[in-house]
C-alpha cells in the first residue's frame, strides 16, 4: 500500500495526500475528508520514518516559476515578485527554479504561473502558495484585485463618455486577465462590450488585436486592454492608422508598468504592486510552515487607477 492508491481511491493528487497525512491547512475540508476516508479503507499505514525524513525542516523555500517557452512574464513583474517573496522570507533561504520536474529538500514553494491550469502546484509534496488565482479552487494564493481594477477601468471611461467599449481580453486561461475583463463587464452593467477580442500577452498580439476590433467595431471610442504589454501595442496600431489618443479612442492598460510611462501618449492603467504580491505570499507560507491556525485560502491585494494621457 502507498500514498498512490490512497490518491487514486479519494481522487487527489499524491502531494495532497502527503499534505494530509502532514497535517498541512492548505487543504480544503471536503478534500482532507476524502483522503482521510481513502486512508480508512485502504487501511493505509504511512511510513514512520518516510514521514520523519518528510518533517526535517531545510529552512530553505522554492520560489518556482512556472510557465510555457512561449508565453513569458513581464521582467519588472517578475521581478518586483521576486523581491518581495525574498525580503518576506523571514531569514529563510530561497531558491529559484524555472519550470522544475520536481522540487526537493525544501520546506514549502511559492509558485508564480499565469496559467489558472498549471498542474504543477498540486504536484509539489510541500506546502504551496501561488502568486495569482488559479481557476481550479483549493490551493491557496495572493492576488491582485484584478476584477476590482476592470470595474475601475470602466467606470473611468464610462465617465469620459465612451459609450463604444471594446476590450483586448488576454488569452482565456489566465486567471488575471478573466478577472480584469469581468471587472470591466460588471461596470459596463446591461451594455456589453462592443466587441471583445483575445490575444497573447505582446504589444505584437495587442496591435494585431486593435486591427481586428477596429475592423468589426469601427466606431469603438474606448479600449480595455488587459494588460499594458497588450495595450502597448493597441496604441501602436493606433498611431499606425492615424486615429488620435485620446480624442478619437481612449486606451486602458492594467498593471503599471514602465512602459506605461514612457509611452506616447503615456498609458492610463491600473496599477498593482508585484513587490506586495510577493512578500505577502512569503508571508502566507511562512505562517502555514509556522503551524498558524485559520489561515486563510486566499488574499487579494488592493489596485488603483493611474490616469494619464492615453484617456
Amino acid at each position: 500500500m502507498n500514498l498512490e492508491e490512497v490518491a487514486r481511491r479519494a481522487g487527489v493528487s499524491r502531494s495532497t495526500v502527503s499534505r494530509v497525512l502532514n497535517g498541512s491547512t492548505g487543504v480544503s475540508p471536503a478534500t482532507r475528508a476524502a483522503v482521510e476516508a481513502a486512508v480508512a479503507s485502504l487501511r493505509y499505514l504511512p511510513n514512520q520514518a518516510a514521514r520523519s525524513l518528510a518533517g526535517t525542516r531545510t529552512d530553505t523555500v522554492a520560489i518556482v516559476v512556472s510557465e510555457e517557452r512561449d508565453r513569458v512574464f513581464d521582467d519588472a513583474f517578475l521581478t518586483g515578485v521576486l523581491r518581495g517573496a525574498t525580503s518576506g522570507l523571514a531569514g529563510r533561504r530561497a531558491v529559484v527554479a524555472v519550470n522544475p520536474r520536481e522540487v526537493s529538500d525544501v520546506d514549502g514553494a511559492l509558485v508564480v504561473s499565469m496559467s489558472g491550469h498549471d498542474p504543477l502546484p498540486r504536484e509539489l509534496r510541500v506546502p504551496v502558495v501561488l502568486v495569482g488565482r488559479p481557476l481550479s479552487c483549493g490551493l491557496a494564493y495572493v492576488d491582485s484585485d484584478n476584477l476590482g481594477g476592470g470595474v475601475l477601468a470602466g467606470r473611468h471611461l464610462i465617465a469620459r463618455e465612451r459609450r463604444r467599449i471594446g476590450v483586448l481580453a488576454g488569452p482565456s486561461d489566465v486567471a488575471a486577465c478573466v478577472d480584469r475583463v469581468a471587472g470591466l463587464r460588471r461596470a459596463l452593467s446591461s451594455s456589453p462590450p462592443a466587441g471583445v477580442i483575445t490575444c497573447a500577452l505582446t504589444p505584437d498580439s495587442g496591435a494585431a488585436a486593435m486591427a481586428s476590433l477596429l475592423a468589426s467595431v469601427p466606431d469603438v471610442n474606448g479600449v480595455f486592454c488587459a494588460t499594458d504589454a497588450i495595450a502597448i501595442g493597441a496604441l501602436r496600431y493606433l498611431a499606425s492608422v492615424g486615429a488620435r489618443v485620446p480624442e478619437d479612442v481612449s486606451v486602458v492598460g492594467f498593471d503599471d508598468s514602465l512602459v506605461a510611462t514612457v509611452c506616447t501618449p503615456a498609458l492610463t492603467t491600473v496599477r498593482q504592486s508585484p513587490d506586495d504580491l510577493g512578500n505577502t505570499a512569503a508571508w502566507r507560507l511562512v505562517a502555514e510552515l509556522a503551524g498558524e491556525p485559520d489561515l486563510p485560502q486566499s488574499i487579494v491585494l488592493p489596485t488603483e487607477l493611474v490616469v494619464r494621457g492615453s484617456s
